[in-house]
């Protein structure tokens, strides 16, 4: 319990000094306090909070005693905070300064998550203790103090494993589970002879009791929100190093250590960067990885401070299964959780309003990282990808802004999505170019040092940066995140003259299901290269301006086609004339990748829209080099997979646009080969993979064939199915799988001890494309065969193929279902499972679903799945037949 002020802590952070763990304020003042959202009442604030708890994970139940340091601020005789699912067996009030104790009247609202504790006597201003003994449930799902069951050489086993983010750490501990509502934390926790428990902090004592078990008690946390305290229990192993006087943990159930070697290396690496980057040393003594097994449909890792959980397939890299991706989505994953440790756990969005200063930023951070430190993977091309999502996501009439106005815990897990994330990552790096990368450093190592162990928003980062870049960052930075929406660029023909080319830009909105609606207005960077044909990649030098007031003009040296965001760092889709995209075409090979990348993504979301011909994407691919960068052709062959999609199982265009697209693809996976060559680049690596998905995924029957050839040969070929092919090779046989392949598959996944492996075999056993076996499926789903966490995923992965199935036998089923789901994520699962739906009659059940299941403030996700839906049935009326048109002009 150390309370120091603000101050003193921002001082210990100038010239990348450690912040100490205990140099920690008191909390947010009250009057920033009376600023932020609360659904509780403002006149108490904790302090401390003292837990002990005893679990007993074979009864999936916990007895606890938490004692509460507290501050009353204004005169009471009640005080309300937040539990959920936790039964009270006293309470007891002792004044601060010494007096006699009240006992409590308990009050608990199951719907609102409260409890309120009343008194006889008014309780003064002042400090209190408050006392509550309980008891809870350990939920199956990842909501609360939850288990986790796994296979091992000595059995089935259980772990447990906690997961507060957004609003749970009240189904552990009564507490103000509020981010703004800061305190310290002390846990101790009873466990048996032989289990190894983990916490934010390490452990400072440890007692073995008279009857065999061990009392652990863990140091004293910083100032920190509920949401980031953690606990893990079960049989483990640890790996440890040291990086800057930080110990780095790797924690694991037994036998599975080695496999988080790659992360534990990775995170020193990270450490390094960011100790450096942020001007700030890490300032807890130390920093662990925990993997569990299984899933949860909505996240793969979280950034608890100092104990970062993360499943399985987010952290280990399993020798029999693993890829190349796999490698580096746990960098990205480790590098993600770790910038929280600052942004996000250090400085906290006061409400979740702004959550996207937690996300957006870890977002853009990892991709940062991952591309410093792994420049041979070439990762710096995903920008685009990622830009994509959010403009998906934000060019419908259901997308919200960046900052978004959250009342309930509902709304607050509705806020992890694709614009919280994606667009938040964008709209920084489209800041970031604009300030440039110095001025941006500058501007977050002041705002990390002004705003240590306190909470903030979106505006205090907006100050910091626009003292350092001396521009005026704030209104550009409203115009993206307090409002919704694409900006959409629209560039004129290039005139050139002496040497120069001349450009005039016209800004309106790109929307998918509002075109004819007044474009809102947006101040937008734009960066753009003159490219000459024939000159190479990167000619040209760049040239920017600010696009205000709905119109702008570049002036560029060189004349040749002109890229409009060149570099992609901005966020808006770019329409060209006529005559300056044909000229881009032409010359396509001519362009950097990562401008190839932009150029496919706008044409084919703007020809999706009708803005553009929808074959515009067609001939881009037609100009494509059978060398162009491997993440190139990876976007080409997953566009072709959506066209493939597009059409109705029953039109024979279906066949004659897969043939197309198998002629076009097949010459770049015959260039690759199956087998892998010595030293060739991560990014050919992944092509491979890919290649092989698609192909089979559009009747390939060459693919089909040597997938299943090499799956046959498994046994007594080891070489057959490389581990880095095997999840590719799988994916495709069990796609294509017959009743006794699929037999066989499951039975496979019920013979395997890693669970790693294991769950992902029940994925793919729910990739069939045979009705019969997508329903047998979707039954095994509710038994206890796949294990608890991953019904849900199997039911989703049905769901690609056969939408209207998995969601009618979800609604059918919903109790089963909603044991399966995470509870504070029910809402978002059931529309999910309908979003790539072409039929009419799903909108109807959708909303027929949300009017009987869901609060009206917590439709936000169904609507945008009926958005979804709409969008495809448009597509499938007016743009799959100008893809027939093109296929028939070019005599396919």
């Amino acid at each position: 319990m150390h309370h120091s002020l603000i101050a003193a802590a921002a001082a210990l952070a100038l010239a990348g000094a450690a912040l100490p763990a205990h140099a920690a304020p008191s909390t947010v003042p009250l009057a920033a306090a009376a600023e932020a959202t609360t659904q509780l009442p403002r006149g108490v604030r904790p302090l401390h909070y003292d837990i002990a708890i005893t679990p007993d994970a074979q009864a999936a139940s916990f007895a606890a005693r938490v004692a509460i340091e507290l501050e009353v601020l204004a005169p009471t005789r009640d005080i309300t905070l937040n539990a959920a699912e936790l039964r009270f067996l006293g309470a007891t009030l002792t004044p601060g300064a010494g007096g006699a104790a009240q006992d409590a009247r308990i009050a608990v609202d199951a719907a609102a998550q409260t409890a309120t504790f009343s008194f006889s006597r008014p309780l003064a201003k002042g400090r209190y203790r408050l006392a509550l003994d309980y008891t809870g449930v350990v939920q199956t799902q990842a909501a609360g103090l939850f288990s986790l069951d796994y296979d091992s050489a000595q059995g089935k086993k259980r772990a447990l494993f906690t997961q507060f983010e957004n609003s749970d750490a009240r189904r552990m501990i009564p507490s103000w589970d509020e981010p703004a509502y800061k305190a310290s934390f002390a846990l101790q926790a009873t466990i048996p002879a032989g289990e190894m428990a983990v916490s934010n902090m390490p452990v400072a004592q440890a007692t073995t009791l008279p009857d065999g078990r061990v009392r652990v008690r863990f140091a004293d946390s910083p100032k920190m929100s509920t949401y980031l305290l953690f606990f893990a229990l079960g049989d483990f192993e640890r790996a440890t190093a040291n990086v800057d006087g930080t110990e780095l943990g790797v924690v694991t159930r037994r036998g599975a250590l080695a496999q988080a070697r790659f992360a534990l290396d990775a995170s020193q690496d990270i450490l390094r960067e960011y100790n450096d980057y942020f001007g700030v040393r890490y300032p807890l003594p130390k920093l662990d990885n925990v993997a569990g097994p299984g899933r949860s449909q909505f996240f793969s890792a979280m950034e608890n401070w100092g104990a970062i959980f993360s499943f399985e397939y987010a952290l280990l890299l399993d020798p029999a299964i693993s890829t190349q991706v796999d490698r580096q989505e746990i960098f990205a994953t480790a590098a993600h959780e770790m910038a929280h440790q600052w942004f996000g756990n250090l400085v906290t969005m006061r409400w979740w309003d702004d959550l996207w200063l937690n996300e957006g930023f870890a977002s853009w951070m990892e991709g940062r990282m991952t591309a410093r430190l792994h420049p041979e993977w070439n990762t710096a091309l995903n920008a685009v990808r990622s830009r994509d999502h959010a403009m998906a996501r934000d060019s419908v009439v259901t997308t919200h802004p960046v900052v978004q106005h959250v009342e309930t815990v509902e709304q607050a897990s509705q806020a992890f999505d694709e614009i919280t994330y994606s667009k938040g990552e964008a709209v920084i790096r489209m800041l970031e170019a604009y300030v440039g990368e110095d001025a941006w450093r500058r501007g977050v190592r002041a705002y990390l040092r002004e705003h240590a162990y306190g909470n903030t928003v979106s505006n205090d980062l907006w100050r910091h940066i626009e003292r350092a870049a001396a521009k005026p960052v704030t209104a550009i930075a409203h115009d993206f995140t307090l409002q919704p929406g694409v900006p959409l660029i629209r560039v004129a023909d290039p005139v050139c003259k002496d040497g120069r080319s001349t450009v005039a830009l016209a800004q309106g909105e790109f929307s998918r299901d509002q075109p004819g609606r007044k474009p809102l207005s947006w101040r937008v960077p734009v960066i753009a290269q003159v490219v000459s044909a024939g000159s190479g990649a990167g000619a040209g030098a760049q040239g920017g301006t600010l696009v205000a007031g709905g119109k702008g003009t570049l002036s560029l040296p060189g004349c040749g086609a002109v890229v409009v965001n060149a570099g992609q760092s901005g966020y808006y889709r770019t329409l060209y004339a006529p005559k300056a995209f044909a000229r881009l075409s032409a010359g396509f090979a001519a362009l950097a990748p990562i401008d190839q990348l932009g150029l496919l993504s706008d044409s084919w979301a703007l020809g999706m829209a009708g803005l553009q011909p929808a074959s515009s994407f067609l001939d881009l691919a037609r100009a494509t080099p059978l060398d162009a960068e491997p993440q190139v052709w990876s976007r080409i062959a997953a566009t072709f997979a959506q066209i493939h999609a597009q059409y109705d199982a029953a039109d024979p265009g279906r066949q004659r646009f897969a043939d197309y697209a198998v002629a076009r693809l097949a010459p770049v996976m015959a260039r690759i080969g199956w087998n892998a060559q010595a030293g060739e680049a991560s990014s050919r690596v992944n092509l491979r993979g890919d290649l092989i998905e698609i192909l089979g995924q559009l009747g390939d029957r060459a693919t089909i064939a040597e997938a299943r050839r090499r799956h046959a040969a498994m046994e007594r070929d080891p070489q057959a199915v490389p581990p880095g092919l095997r999840k590719s090779i799988l994916a495709v046989v069990a796609q294509h799988a017959d009743a006794p392949t699929w037999e066989a598959l499951r039975e496979a996944a019920r013979a395997e001890t890693s669970p790693l492996v294991k769950d992902t075999m029940y994925g793919l056993l729910a990739s069939a494309t045979d009705p019969l076996l997508a329903r047998r499926a979707l039954a095994l789903a509710l038994t206890d065969e796949p294990g608890a966490t991953i019904g849900a995923d199997m039911i989703a992965t049905v769901a690609g193929n056969y939408p209207e199935m998995a969601f009618d036998f979800a609604i059918a089923n919903m109790a089963a279902v909603n044991q399966r789901v995470d509870a504070t994520s029910r809402s978002r699962y059931f529309p999910m499972l309908a979003r790539a739906s072409s039929s009419s009659e799903m909108v109807g059940k959708v909303r027929a679903y949300a009017e009987k299941h869901l609060a009206p403030e917590a439709r936000r996700d169904a609507e945008t799945a009926v958005a979804a839906i709409e969008d495809r049935l448009k597509v499938r009326a007016q743009r799959v037949p100008e893809i027939d048109g093109w296929l028939q002009r070019n005599g396919i």
